[in-house]
């Protein structure tokens, strides 16, 4: 029996229409793109929507320094980002703007129905002006020391470091970031938001289970503070919503941007005569999900939930947030300028390397993630190349040349084919959980069970006695039969190469049922070069174009001199005595009782070891599982308290912390001896 259709909504957090779309930004794009992707591959009903963040101060003040009108700047950066999302393969129903009509319907609706219902007071306040600029700081253009952790150089609503959040008036040592005076109070009446009274619905709502752990312990340090009121208001001049019946007061930007999740699906109900009720009221049974980063947690699970009660709307089913991205080790940052554009990026390679690393690094958890770029090359080229590609590459040209490209009526192996169907359920909890690196990793390992089979039955010697003719085509039907299996399950990753692959097959785009029928007596098209490895040119280009971004802003580089010395030198004799293998990883475990620790099961091409490294602190126990590595596999065991340690992995570093995982180029297996 088929489960029924789900009715699902789906938003990512929205861009600010400021600046450009970057790799950090993307990740949550991705992971979105690809959850959605999974449900209607599943043959689910589900909408993704987004917008651009399309007010607020900073957007006025570039406006004015460019000589144009605000809506003239957002019209263009909203063009621009979705150029970029359409080149990552973002696949939105609904991109709209937050400076809409339906916008500013449901940003005056919610507030007056907060307002009659009590939920807003009036309060005169003392606020940051800069005497230069004669105008009200934004929370953003005050600069200072995080009044709770004493971080510098913070901004005047949260702390980046501790994630605090506070009034600019909070800050130590503050500084106007337009003139660099120091900023002066003065009186304002202002309209604040009464968080707390929403505390009980609130709690009752996360102990549902609709957030992650790890941001429902940091919500329950706020409760222990006391839900703080919210200053929902901004004087003039603001780019934005006025108030009804306050003039020159202004929505601040952060009660109308998570509306613009229900005026983009507004919009996209007027296009298309979906009932947009059935999705927001209290007793919907459509579900609700928000993709957002860390860093917005607070105003996505407390503020925004409340607010919906509030108003008499339903609240999300689950806000889902994920960590933040790195590059080669460095925290990336818009304000600071460390970070590599999409447009870059789209420069030099294509989008489906960066969607797959992605995915393979992707859990459910809050982590970071790293963008290695050794790493990505690697995992990539030997993946989705070297693997995946190559099943297809392998068997087609035998069907093409030998059959006319017509495949046998049978499976030779019809059990093995049953195996990779039975694994789309693993495949689809794993996609359902977002656990997006557990699903890459099942399917690479299904990818290397077809090549076994192919390098088992070897086609191309059966191919020179016509005699085994029959055997040929039933081999490679067997093949292609598993890749389509692979196709499928990776479409919500790579859906161009997944519509590439279709046209190749002349089969219809994949749904996840597909797979219960394999091709038999089909004829395929002929075979095409479905993607190529990524050449270290490339990244070294995207590198070229990236180098100033990349740059570190908070420390140089020490000088050639500063490089910690060479040990004495040893005999050659010596050198050889140690005996280094190629390990793959199969498992990965943290030591509760050791800070630095993980204990790895390495495969030695038969044999297993036990090793403790201490590399926890850059890398997470699920990315490093299928990984190869090289490991000293003559080194006497060693008893630790944690158990007895076989060996030893090679990693790199340096006095600043920094720790990589040394591994072997494409085409290494296990147990091979590193010369």
């Amino acid at each position: 029996m088929s489960t029924p259709a789900r009715h699902i909504l789906v938003t990512s957090a929205l861009p600010y229409a400021n600046g450009p779309i970057h790799l950090g930004h993307l990740v949550e794009y991705i992971q979105t793109d690809i959850w959605v992707r999974f449900q209607k591959l599943r043959g689910h009903r589900c909408t993704y929507v987004c917008a651009d963040d399309a007010h607020g101060t900073p957007i006025m003040l570039r406006a004015q320094q460019e000589g144009i009108e605000p809506a003239e700047l957002i019209a263009r950066i909203g063009a621009e980002h979705q150029a970029d999302f359409d080149g990552f393969l973002i696949a939105f129903d609904q991109y709209h703007s937050t400076h809409s009509p339906e916008n500013r319907r449901f940003a005056e609706l919610i507030y007056t129905r907060l307002d009659a219902a009590g939920h807003i007071e009036r309060r005169t306040i003392r606020q940051s002006y800069d005497p230069e600029r004669e105008m009200f700081l934004p929370d953003r253009f005050i600069k200072g020391e995080c009044p709770r952790c004493g971080a510098a150089d913070q901004y005047g609503d949260a702390c980046e470091v501790c994630g605090a959040t506070y009034s600019p008036t909070d800050l130590r040592n503050p500084r106007s970031v337009l003139s660099g005076a120091t900023p002066v109070e003065r009186e304002s009446e202002h309209y604040f938001f009464r968080l707390a009274d929403f505390e009980d619905t609130l709690r009752t709502w996360i102990a549902e289970g609709h957030i992650q752990h790890e941001i429902a312990n940091k919500l329950a340090e706020w409760f222990h503070d006391g839900l703080q009121a919210w200053d929902i208001s901004r004087d003039a001049p603001y780019w934005g919503f006025e108030i009804p019946g306050a003039p020159g007061k202004y929505f601040y930007v952060w009660l109308d941007a998570p509306i613009g999740y229900m005026a983009s699906f507004k919009h996209y109900c007027d296009r298309t005569g979906l009932d947009f009720d059935a999705y927001w009221r209290p007793d919907s049974s459509a579900e609700l999900y928000h993709f957002i980063g860390k860093d917005i947690a607070y105003f996505h699970t407390l503020f925004w939930p409340a607010m919906l009660h509030g108003a008499g709307f339903r609240k999300p089913s689950a806000v889902f947030c994920h960590g933040f991205l790195t590059v080669n080790g460095q925290k990336m940052s818009k304000s600071r300028g460390t970070f590599i554009k999409a447009r870059t990026y789209l420069d030099h390679l294509r989008p489906e390397y960066l969607r797959y690393y992605f995915a393979s690094k992707l859990s459910d958890r809050v982590d970071d993630i790293d963008l290695s770029l050794d790493d990505f090359q690697l995992r990539v080229n030997s993946d989705l190349v070297g693997k995946f590609v190559n099943i297809a590459s392998r068997c087609a040209g035998f069907i093409n040349r030998q059959f006319d490209g017509r495949l046998a009526t049978a499976l030779p192996d019809a059990s093995l084919y049953a195996t990779f169907v039975a694994a789309g359920d693993s495949i689809a909890e794993a996609y359902e959980r977002r656990e997006f690196s557990r699903a890459m990793r099942e399917v690479m390992a299904l990818a290397d069970r077809a090549n076994q089979y192919v390098d088992e039955h070897k086609p191309w010697v059966l191919a020179k006695d016509p005699a085994r003719s029959h055997d040929v085509q039933a081999v490679c039907t067997q093949g292609i039969n598993l890749f389509r299996a692979l196709a499928v399950y990776l479409a919500p990753v790579l859906p161009r190469l997944a519509a590439d692959v279709a046209e190749f097959l002349a089969t219809p785009q994949p749904h996840w049922t597909d797979l219960q029928t394999p091709l038999l007596g089909h004829v395929i098209a002929p075979f095409k070069p479905l993607l190529a490895r990524i050449d270290p040119a490339q990244v070294e280009a995207l590198l070229a174009d990236s180098r100033e971004s990349l740059a570190p802003t908070a420390a140089v580089p020490p000088p050639a001199a500063a490089v910690a010395p060479l040990a004495p030198t040893v005999a050659i004799d010596d050198f050889m005595k140690v005996d280094l293998r190629i390990a793959r990883i199969d498992a990965a475990q943290a030591v509760a009782e050791a800070d630095k620790l993980l204990r790895l099961t390495l495969d030695l091409g038969g044999e297993t070891r036990t090793v403790f490294a201490g590399i926890k602190a850059k890398y997470t126990p699920d990315e490093l599982v299928g990984r190869l590595t090289v490991v000293v596999a003559n080194l006497a065991p060693r008893k630790m308290r944690f158990g007895v340690s076989e060996g030893m992995v090679l990693a790199a570093g340096d006095d600043a912390g920094g720790i990589f995982l040394l591994a072997p180029d494409t085409g290494a297996t296990p147990g091979m001896r590193v010369k």
